[in-house]
């Protein structure tokens, strides 16, 4: 069973988004303070004053924080899209748990069932696995991964019970 696409252009349109926020900063970094400034602003920001090496070393300083800034931007983009792109077989590396709230009543297991967390995640159900009689209301879930394979499982908080599911959003 295969985990739903996101459509291509949409994937497109983020990667091109991206590129663009990445680019951007490299751009101006290309430039001196003295390019990315009015004379006004250059003027009234006291820069004016400064001789050559000093603003030769602002403009170095600049550039190296930008530099890392945009670094450290990028790695924290690259994990918090792997993190929420977890149960997606085809999406993520991420093999993290998750932990959450079901939303709404929860009365047992049924493959077909759609389960939708406080997250927005909402993953189905994909085996046979049941739990009569369970009553509860936005209990706590917690999603992990199989040891070995690609599979998921659902087990709610004060149960052994687990039912093997498939994220759908």
């Amino acid at each position: 069973m295969s985990a739903i696409a996101v459509p291509l252009p949409r994937r497109l349109a983020v990667a091109l988004a991206l590129t663009a926020c990445l680019a951007a900063p490299a751009a101006l970094a290309q430039q001196k303070i003295q390019q990315q400034m009015s004379a006004e602003q250059f003027k009234s920001a006291g820069l004016n004053k400064l001789d050559d090496q000093e603003l030769a070393n602002l403009n170095a300083w600049l550039n190296r924080t930008l530099d890392t800034e945009t670094s450290k931007a990028v790695v924290k983009a690259q994990e918090e899209t792997a993190h929420e792109r977890r149960g997606f077989f085809d999406k993520s590396p991420s093999r993290e748990p998750v932990v959450a709230r079901m939303t709404g009543r929860f009365e047992g297991f049924s493959r077909g069932q759609t389960y939708v967390l406080d997250n927005g995640q909402e993953w189905r159900q994909d085996d046979s696995a049941d739990l009569p009689g369970v009553k509860l209301d936005s209990p706590q879930v917690r999603i992990a991964p199989s040891v070995i394979g690609n599979a998921w499982y659902l087990s709610v908080q004060g149960y052994n019970t687990r039912a093997k599911v498939v994220r759908v959003k």
